[in-house]
């Protein structure tokens, strides 16, 4: 039995998580941590800080937000527990966090666990080999009205994923309102769209002449996201410090 920490356990993401362990009977939650009570009753105990924490846990799990990052893995680190950190939105220095406690710990971060979205970000990158240099790129996701950072951080996934597959990487560009000129095509078009109860829908669209190629992945539930989480919470458990992904997992031959 897999025993899994929580962390931000409130959140929307951890409550799938939750809904999802319960269907397994290899994996158990055995503690949270959140500032606030929880929102419905748990079957663990609850914890304000990694601190406060006194359950034994296998792996860490993540869904809570940036600012919680640091007090986290100076938790996992001194527990030597590998992390799986499923929060998005961080700046270049908490990435860099990430990369100092993963010379301690085994650290897999990524902006989505879906398995969907990491092959969407494969067939990315062979469309822009294919296509990119003939073609205007743009990339385009929505979401639901509580999502705080935009673009999402598979969005970034995404463009990251077609710029490798150019010959020549591209500049992101968020907003063209205080521009008036002809769309360069050295660019790929970065568009957010919040509203409703948008699970998370991702397109990557290649505009050429008289024809457009579309890739687009839609999530129906977070069920998705929450069964990447404990598929990579059971990758982690058994790993050496370093940095991880998804791909590791989707490509375990590649490691």
């Amino acid at each position: 039995m897999l025993n899994i920490l929580l962390s931000g356990c409130n959140g929307r993401l951890s409550r799938a998580v939750i809904d999802y362990a319960e269907t397994r009977d290899d994996v158990q939650i055995v503690a949270g941590i959140d500032p606030c009570a929880p929102a419905k009753s748990v079957a663990f105990p609850v914890f304000a800080s990694p601190a406060l924490v006194t359950v034994q846990a296998d792996v860490i799990v993540d869904c809570s937000l940036p600012c919680a990052l640091p007090a986290l893995l100076d938790y996992a680190v001194a527990k030597k527990i590998p992390a799986v950190i499923a929060t998005t939105g961080y700046t270049a220095e908490e990435l860099a966090v990430l990369d100092d406690a993963a010379k301690h710990i085994p650290v897999l971060q990524s902006g989505n666990m879906s398995l969907g979205i990491h092959l969407l970000k494969e067939l990315a990158r062979q469309a822009a080999q294919v296509l990119g240099e003939a073609f205007d790129i743009e990339i385009i996701e929505a979401h639901h009205n509580q999502k705080l950072d935009a673009p999402s951080g598979t969005a970034f996934i995404l463009a990251d994923a077609v710029n490798k597959g150019l010959d020549s990487p591209r500049e992101l560009v968020h907003e063209r309102e205080s521009r008036r000129e002809v769309r360069p095509r050295e660019e790929i078009g970065m568009h957010a769209i919040r509203g409703g109860t948008i699970t998370g829908e991702h397109t990557v669209l290649f505009a050429g002449f008289d024809e457009v190629v579309e890739l687009t992945h839609k999530a129906h539930s977070k069920a998705i996201f929450a069964a990447g989480c404990i598929s990579a919470a059971r990758f982690m458990a058994s790993k050496q410090p370093g940095r991880y992904t998804m791909n590791d997992i989707v490509n375990p031959c590649c490691e």
